[in-house]
């Protein structure tokens, strides 16, 4: 026998002991009016519980008979047929055990849950994480929560991780009780490899954005007919003129000034003389180095390929132009 149940049987026995010899002391009237009046002793009148904790409440009655135990809260504390009570949530309720005219009752006390918090307050760029450590008074398990997902998420660990620059609250709960800690995801610091570049028409510079947060960067051109931007930052020319780059990383945006420039076209010789049926190639200098598109200001005088090379028709004279974006220079043609 354990040395909690040798108590309560030795407190038992002189009670009942204690009972006999006082109905046996007394008159035989009064022995009958005592038997008539029944009375139920606990073994405790008050007990503070924490959230969770049981508790065996035992009761001595008058008639020998085992008393109905009740809770004046259930929700508070419950009760079983055998006055096991069991603390619920935090308050006061009122285990009451009852007989036939005699009853007593115990007051529990449910002491509130109290969350102990690592920190109260995190910061955090994008994309990284960190780990929230919670307690309850009760040592029972804690519960993450957070009110904003799209900012921070919390997994059943506690480990928040941050999705986008703003605010946001974790909580931690258990047993009724709670405990917040608060979240900033902050904005991003920015910049670019470079913040202008001269290109032109055709060729290409590779652009890097550093940033603070994990995010990728989103790139974005603000004229696509000047000079465009792939999703890795490789600018390519399109045209003559100017167009600004633009990375932006969760809200933060840095931008790069790519000015097209216009080429220089300019022919090796200003005339070419030519006798019908001939032909010769022509030499010009682009200061892109792109190839020049060649055209014929009068194809019944003279023609001209993608090559340079003009063939003579007839007699008269002709212009022969090379053109690379938008820029123009021309020849003469003379033919005999």
């Amino acid at each position: 026998m354990s040395k909690k149940n040798k108590f309560l049987h030795t407190i038992l026995t002189m009670l009942i002991l204690t009972s006999m010899l006082f109905i046996s002391m007394a008159p035989p009237a009064k022995a009958h009016a005592a038997a008539s009046v029944g009375f139920v002793i606990l073994n405790s009148y008050s007990k503070t519980l924490e959230i969770g904790d049981e508790f065996y409440l035992a009761a001595f009655t008058s008639n020998g008979k085992k008393p109905v135990f009740t809770s004046s809260s259930s929700k508070v504390a419950s009760v079983n047929t055998y006055g096991k009570i069991t603390a619920k949530r935090a308050g006061t309720a009122k285990i009451t055990a009852k007989i036939k005219n005699g009853e007593a009752s115990c007051t529990i006390s449910v002491k509130a849950t109290k969350i102990q918090l690592s920190t109260n307050h995190i910061s955090l760029e994008n994309g990284y994480s960190a780990k929230l450590n919670a307690t309850a008074s009760t040592g029972h398990t804690v519960t993450f929560r957070s009110n904003k997902s799209s900012i921070a998420t919390v997994d059943e660990q506690g480990v928040i991780t941050a999705k986008k620059p703003g605010t946001a609250k974790i909580t931690a709960s258990a047993d009724h009780a709670a405990a917040s800690c608060t979240i900033t995801v902050k904005k991003p610091t920015v910049s670019l490899s470079r913040t202008s570049a001269s290109l032109y028409r055709t060729q290409t510079v590779r652009l890097t954005a550093k940033s603070s947060s994990k995010s990728t960067p989103k790139w974005k051109s603000n004229k696509k007919s000047v000079a465009v931007v792939d999703n890795n930052g490789t600018v390519t020319a399109v045209k003559n003129g100017t167009a600004l780059i633009t990375a932006t990383v969760d809200g933060v945006s840095k931008s790069c000034e790519i000015t097209v420039k216009k080429p220089v076209v300019t022919f090796e010789q200003s005339e070419l003389t030519l006798t019908v049926g001939k032909k010769k190639t022509v030499k010009v200098s682009v200061s892109s180095g792109n190839k020049p598109v060649f055209s014929s200001s009068n194809t019944c005088i003279a023609t001209v390929d993608e090559h340079g090379t003009v063939l003579a028709h007839e007699k008269g004279k002709a212009y022969i132009y090379a053109k690379e974006d938008g820029v123009k220079s021309r020849m003469r043609i003379i033919v005999k």
